[in-house]
């Protein structure tokens, strides 16, 4: 059986990732989204299990300290991290993993695991970032100075990834995501495994 393929998905906040991603879910049943474990308390209307694996922060630490995570960050006092042992056995299974993290746990995730496919979804400007997080009405002027300053360090990252998005028109962004992964099942490492006796045999 070939192995699923795991996908890291990066964007700066404001560039449509999200909405990629929840697309691109909906279009291939073969993707599964990985749930990040997390320390903090659930959110109004949050399931365990389903946005998040919900535990105390002595399991966390014991699954730090056991190498049971492919990447881990402490963010504003909480903990975050992404199941290795979870991801290695869906993988042998066949199915595709995609992992929406940001650019340090990319990182990390390539030193453990190098053969993740890096995607990182850019805005077509700073412009147009900046209007999308304003059209929100979510954020003060100071967190939107905040996050621009964020986006300008994340995308400095972007020539450490395999692909890159422009989310220009969600329609085809959406396509070319859809796109990228479908064409990862198509290695002929991957076909040769998936298709080993009609391979050989049309090689005579």
């Amino acid at each position: 059986m070939a192995k699923g393929n795991l996908f890291v998905v990066t964007a700066p906040s404001g560039a449509g990732k999200t909405t990629l991603v929840a697309a691109l879910l909906a279009a291939d049943a073969n993707v599964q989204l990985s749930i990040s474990y997390t320390t903090r308390q659930p959110r109004a209307g949050e399931v365990n299990g389903k946005d998040y694996h919900f535990v105390e922060r002595a399991e966390f630490e014991r699954m730090i300290n056991a190498g049971e995570l492919l990447e881990h960050a402490e963010v504003y006092g909480n903990y975050y991290g992404t199941s290795q042992v979870w991801i290695n056995e869906v993988i042998q299974n066949g199915r595709d993993i995609l992992l929406e993290i940001d650019w340090q746990g990319a990182q990390q995730v390539r030193r453990l695991f190098p053969e993740a496919i890096g995607l990182f979804v850019l805005p077509p400007s700073l412009e147009t970032l900046e209007s999308r997080l304003r059209n929100r009405g979510k954020d003060s002027e100071e967190v939107i100075a905040k996050r621009m300053a964020v986006a300008r360090e994340e995308c400095s990252h972007v020539d450490e990834f395999d692909y890159v998005i422009v989310n220009e028109h969600i329609d085809d962004a959406v396509r070319d995501i859809v796109a990228v992964v479908r064409a990862q099942r198509l290695t002929l490492a991957g076909q040769s495994l998936r298709h080993t006796a009609l391979i050989s045999s049309l090689k005579g």
